[in-house]
């Protein structure tokens, strides 16, 4: 069966491996910097209420969520939300975490195009996730190559938020290290450490776009072929 193609896993084979190298990475990171106290003693929670402050984001609120590596900026509630090791942890990792979560919310206030076309694109994006490989499946069974088109097409959206994602994190990820700078929240030495959190963390952002390209791509020289065989 189709479903069972091995060379679905050839295709992702490559973005499973950066995948899991990636979650190490980060995972190790954020342990390591999550064990060195920062030189102010602040909390992720003071850190990030404080350069909201600095940008005038007096009306965003800092909540706490349960879990890991569970931090992000709402744009539909306009809210930043930290996991309790960040919220409450007064350690380098957190400091870099948290100015990230207000980088998002500064790119928010300001309209930065790459996550106002990311927000939009939601509904899409969630419709393709859903009904996508459906409508490819459905197309194949029944030999109907513009449904399973079609499918690509809402597939592909996906692709496309994973591609806008990328610059989304790395310009929150710079305007997080600029405000710890200016602000003097950290000296060169936490700088640095910052830098290594957020690039790791990054890390996973591009093993996702990988991940989504191959994922389509597979998709892709399947309704090829169906479509060759059918002409």
């Amino acid at each position: 069966m189709f479903y069972l193609d091995p060379m679905y896993f050839v295709f992702l084979a490559p973005a499973l491996l950066l995948m899991l190298y990636a979650q190490w990475r980060v995972r190790a990171t954020v342990g390591k910097y999550g064990q060195i106290p920062n030189r102010l003693g602040l909390t992720g929670a003071q850190v990030a209420r404080a350069i909201l402050d600095r940008n005038g984001l007096f009306d965003i609120p800092v909540e706490v969520t349960p879990g890991e590596l569970t931090d992000h900026y709402d744009p539909l509630r306009r809210v930043v939300r930290l996991s309790e090791p960040v919220y409450y942890g007064r350690s380098v990792a957190a400091l870099g975490i948290a100015a990230h979560e207000t980088g998002h919310a500064i790119q928010h206030q300001q309209g930065y195009v790459p996550l106002q076309l990311r927000t939009a694109i939601v509904p899409v994006v969630n419709l393709g996730t859903n009904l996508g490989w459906i409508m490819i499946l459905a197309g194949i069974l029944v030999g109907i190559t513009g449904l399973a088109w079609l499918g690509v097409a809402l597939f592909a959206s996906g692709t496309l938020f994973a591609l806008l994602t990328l610059p989304v994190e790395f310009d929150a990820s710079r305007r997080a290290l600029a405000a710890l700078t200016t602000m003097g929240i950290v000296d060169r030495t936490e700088l640095d450490q910052n830098r290594e959190v957020l690039n790791a963390a990054a890390l996973t952002y591009v093993a996702g776009l990988v991940a989504a390209v191959l994922n389509l791509l597979y998709w892709i020289s399947v309704v090829s072929g169906m479509q060759r065989r059918s002409d």
